[in-house]
């Protein structure tokens, strides 16, 4: 769980800064060069001697799925929506991870549900109400981002739980090139790279994107939804709501609600609190 803390304090200034340095830049072009870096950071671990070939290429497809296709739809959504509007669009990750991890058990888990649409709802009482054309076309493309996004996340827990002998570190760069490789072919479609110009500041803030809160935090985020349960896994997903918006208010001058913020992130942390105590009562005590 540890992880999953770490990455969303992390993720909170991401917004900020893809919004406030990187606006203006070719969003496709940003999602392949995040991604390439990612995938560099990783590369020197991967070892695919005696790697099943089938299991190789599901993790390069996950990748494409939870990080390619999540990031282009992800930086899209900026060219309509404000940096804390982009965090708080995210609110039905949660659910989408319940739904999909049901689905792939054939089971319903009532507790999973519970905690999802808890974290839901305080993540609702975050948002003001859409009227806008713009903001409603953000808020749908951001949906494919968040759904990907939890495909992945499922999938890639689901996968290697079944080979517990694979270490995640030397395997997480195929989760990169499979990104690499869609974001490269859909920029190269689409990227006019002649009109490509980076300032330095852009530059240096890609770069730490890509290396930290893409290359490491991506990694520590899937390895840690291994180690919790899909409720939590689902809250998780909805913490960096009120992180990222207290970060675009405190060091990147956006305005919103700050009594909503306090009202939805508490109801956000109460989930996790119940989440935590139920699967407490599931535990065997020691004798």
């Amino acid at each position: 769980m540890i992880y999953l803390l770490i990455v969303s304090f992390v993720w909170a200034f991401s917004f900020g800064l893809i919004k406030g340095r990187l606006s203006g830049i070719d969003p496709d072009f940003l999602a392949f060069a995040r991604l390439m870096i990612a995938f560099v950071v990783f590369a020197p671990f991967l070892r695919l001697k005696g790697l099943n070939r089938g299991v190789a290429f599901k993790l390069i497809f996950i990748g494409m799925i939870q990080f390619g296709v999540m990031y282009v739809t992800y930086f899209k959504s900026y060219q309509y929506l404000q940096a804390y509007e982009v965090a708080l669009f995210t609110i039905f990750t949660p659910l989408y991870v319940t739904l999909i991890n049901d689905l792939m058990e054939r089971r319903i888990h009532p507790a999973f549900v519970v905690t999802s649409l808890l974290a839901v709802l305080g993540a609702y009482l975050l948002q003001e109400n859409i009227h806008d054309i713009k903001l409603q076309k953000g808020f749908l493309i951001l949906q494919v981002s968040n759904l990907c996004f939890a495909l992945g996340q499922v999938g890639y827990r689901n996968l290697m739980n079944r080979h517990e002998e694979i270490k995640d570190y030397r395997i997480f760069g195929l989760l990169y090139l499979g990104a690499a490789i869609f974001t490269g072919l859909f920029a190269g479609i689409t990227t006019d790279w002649s009109a490509l110009s980076l300032t330095g500041s852009q530059i240096l803030t890609l770069v730490y994107l890509g290396f930290l809160a893409s290359g490491l935090c991506f990694f520590l985020w899937n390895l840690g939804a291994r180690k919790v349960n899909a409720g939590a896994l689902a809250v998780f997903n909805n913490m960096k709501i009120p992180l990222g918006v207290a970060c675009s208010l405190l060091f990147f001058g956006e305005q919103a609600d700050l009594p909503r913020l306090i009202l939805g992130g508490s109801v956000i942390i109460g989930a996790l609190v119940l989440n935590e105590f139920m699967e407490a009562k599931k535990r065997p005590r020691s004798s």
